[in-house]
């Protein structure tokens, strides 16, 4: 197992019908830690699957460097980095059954002489004989033994005889799966391995997955369009946007406190309300006519920005359904979602006819047109500058323990 360093990465593609060069990854920096599992996402076209393309050598940076430990690999061909790729279209070899496409890597791993050559082919044409008739390998019976372990975990033991033309989705994942775990990498590389998947079959494979690197503890790199999964999967989550990094921390981490607009845009299914505020004070902000409170370490950082035209960001659950009174938002409902253990409204405000998005209980029978008056927790403000950035928190205080004194 190794840590993983990007180190001031770019990847430019060279121009096309007299366009312009396309800039992919722009000095990108990354770390992933040793045994971490780390999620990247992303708009289409933002860099998520060249970075792991340039990871894996299947890509060469225009600039930077990368590490696997404190080894560069850049100039290395792809079989040197320890590395293993898990494709989006599984990409296993036809001819091969299960077993086949398991040991793939494994047999591949060194140069072979003539002589082990021969001997490896005599094993595997001679191991359906009689047991005095084998011309045994050891190599080859390493390699089998490996085979069955990696069959075992994954639940493949009963097809290792099949081709991948009578398997199921799933089969297909969970055998390109344990081709890459079969020759134990520093690093798994994978890229939407679950896309091709249903919902249910998608629900079930993630869970192995998760579970499958928490036992094997390998850094592992995965790239999701998938809210569910980037949320669910990773230790922790970067957000790529026009091949530069806008925000790297825990799922809860970005969810909570989103470092720029586009993150919390992109973090949370629904996306998170934006309301245009203006601050006016310590504690307090202007949507419209009304004057709405803000708690939590944001009120502070208000009192230094009276006037200044800021976005407001709401995260759904951050209304709640009130009586009408006057420090209440009377809204009306645009249409409902039901998803079963809760109800997502979009509901237009009287206050400027902004659309939000309010997350209610399923009992709750508000049919479109319905009025209805919200209340805003104070403390889920998310404030944002003109230039679409977070505005920064105040710093920790100090602690307030008194400092005894040190007699010798």
């Amino acid at each position: 197992m190794a840590e993983v360093r990007f180190q001031q990465v770019s990847k430019t593609y060279p121009p096309r019908r007299g366009g312009d060069q396309v800039q992919v990854l722009r000095q990108l920096d990354l770390q992933i830690q040793d045994g971490e599992f780390l999620v990247l996402v992303g708009p289409s076209g933002c860099g998520k699957s060249t970075l792991l393309r340039l990871l894996a050598g299947l890509e060469q940076p225009s600039q930077g460097e990368i590490f696997v430990g404190n080894r560069p690999v850049s100039s290395l061909r792809p079989a040197q980095r320890d590395v293993a790729m898990v494709f989006q279209s599984y990409a296993l070899y036809p001819h091969l059954t299960v077993a086949g496409n398991i040991g793939f890597g494994l047999r591949r791993s060194r140069n072979r002489t003539a002589l082990e050559q021969l001997q490896d082919s005599l094993h595997l044409a001679t191991r359906r004989l009689p047991g005095p008739l084998w011309l045994r390998s050891r190599r080859e019976e390493r390699i089998a033994q490996r085979i069955a372990e990696v069959a075992e975990t994954l639940e493949l033991d009963q097809l290792l005889d099949r081709l991948p033309k009578e398997l199921s989705g799933g089969q297909k994942q969970r055998v390109a799966l344990g081709r890459a775990i079969a020759r134990a990498p520093a690093v798994f590389l994978m890229d939407e391995p679950l896309s091709n998947l249903d919902a249910k079959l998608r629900t079930g494979t993630r869970t192995q997955i998760v579970e499958l690197q928490r036992r094997l503890g390998t850094t592992t790199l995965y790239v999701t369009h998938d809210q569910v999964e980037a949320m669910t999967m990773g230790h922790r989550i970067a957000v790529l946007n026009a091949g530069r990094l806008q925000q790297l921390g825990t799922p809860m981490q970005l969810y909570q406190w989103p470092a720029n607009l586009f993150v919390a845009q992109f973090i949370g299914s629904p996306p998170m309300n934006l309301l245009p505020v203006s601050a006016i004070g310590a504690g307090q902000v202007q949507l419209g006519s009304r004057k709405l409170a803000v708690e939590g370490p944001l009120a502070e950082v208000l009192a230094a920005r009276a006037g200044e035209a800021l976005t407001g960001g709401l995260r759904p659950e951050h209304f709640q359904l009130a009586p009408a009174t006057n420090r209440n938002l009377r809204a009306e409902v645009s249409h409902g979602e039901a998803l079963g253990n809760e109800q997502l409204l979009t509901c237009r405000l009287d206050e400027g006819g902004h659309l939000v998005q309010v997350r209610v209980s399923p009992e709750t029978i508000l049919p479109p047109g319905a009025s209805l008056h919200l209340d805003i927790d104070p403390r889920g403000w998310r404030l944002f500058d003109a230039s679409g950035e977070a505005l920064p928190l105040p710093p920790e205080p100090a602690s307030l323990e008194p400092t005894l004194p040190y007699f010798t």
